[in-house]
């Protein structure tokens, strides 16, 4: 098995741990803190990771260029805002749709990484995906009554544009990230992702941190309040964060992404067993097709 597989289904899992906690802490805190504790309390663990790397197995660093920098600003802007996004979405649905939603992903990365980068993907790896996103829109509408009218506002509406915009800048992230993982000539992709985890998780929490001090400084005091429940989002998403930057560096990132629709899986179990939310036929029926549309990429 290719090495990108394992660590893109291990990096799914954390992130529908991530999201868990985030739903979680939502309660406490406003959008922008519940989203800034992935970044704040993430970069001193993704420090520790690139220090591990190179003092521990001997691995160099890479020296960043300007095209890294470009790179690396625009994928931690758009994940910010995709992140935002993502948060606001779970107070407007329940966890597993407002996932759902933003699921869309994989063909928003697949046409970014064709305009920015050139990749190109085989007809049978473009029906698997195409099976996954058909998958992701019954989950989106299975809760609305059956008629044209609530069929247009579950797939059009509100809630469903704000899924959609966060998928689209998910996928915009996600090749940035690439991009600038690409750009660094480290001695491989293990540590040219952990230097590029390290400095956007770093840019993004001096922005964050900002942004909160302009707005709402009592945000910060309550990030730091919450530092318990913050810290496993922190330490969660600096980990899954570390998994999508490998395998984004070794694989096409539509491929990751596509593969990552695994996550739903795991955001039913989250969705049933923590939140106690009613899954129903159309969102299992949907969610049969995530995983049909990931074996047949896995095939392709």
């Amino acid at each position: 098995m290719d090495a990108w597989i394992p660590i893109t289904i291990a990096a799914a899992f954390l992130q529908n741990l991530r999201s868990a906690l985030q739903k979680h802490l939502r309660g406490r805190l406003g959008t922008r803190g519940a989203s800034f504790v992935r970044f704040g309390y993430g970069f001193p663990l993704a420090l520790a990771y690139v220090a591990a790397l190179h003092l521990g197995l001997g691995y160099g660093l890479p020296a960043p260029g300007l095209d890294f920098a470009l790179w690396a600003v625009i994928g931690g802007l758009a994940q910010i805002y995709a992140t935002i996004l993502l948060v606001h979405l779970f107070s407007l649905r329940n966890f597993a749709v407002g996932t759902a939603y933003s699921k869309t992903e994989p063909v928003q990365a697949a046409l970014f990484g064709f305009l920015l980068l050139g990749e190109r993907l085989s007809a049978g790896a473009v029906m698997a995906i195409a099976v996954g996103v058909v998958g992701v829109m019954l989950i989106s509408i299975a809760r609305a009554p059956l008629s044209w009218r609530t069929l247009g506002a579950a797939l059009f509406g509100r809630t469903a544009l704000i899924g959609i915009a966060s998928g689209a800048i998910f996928g915009m992230s996600a090749v940035a990230y690439r991009s600038a993982a690409l750009a660094l000539e480290g001695p491989n992709a293990v540590m040219q992702a952990a230097v590029t985890l390290a400095c956007v998780t770093g840019f993004q929490t001096v922005y964050m941190l900002i942004w909160m001090l302009i707005r709402d400084r009592q945000e910060i005091i309550r990030v730091a309040q919450s530092w318990r429940s913050s810290a496993l989002v922190g330490l969660s998403g600096v980990l899954g964060s570390a998994c999508w930057f490998t395998a984004m560096a070794l694989q096409p990132v539509a491929y990751v992404r596509a593969l990552g629709q695994v996550e739903l899986v795991f955001t039913f179990a989250a969705s049933f067993f923590l939140f106690k939310e009613r899954v129903n036929r159309l969102e299992l029926l949907g969610c049969l097709l995530i995983v049909s549309g990931i074996l047949g990429l896995l095939l392709n």
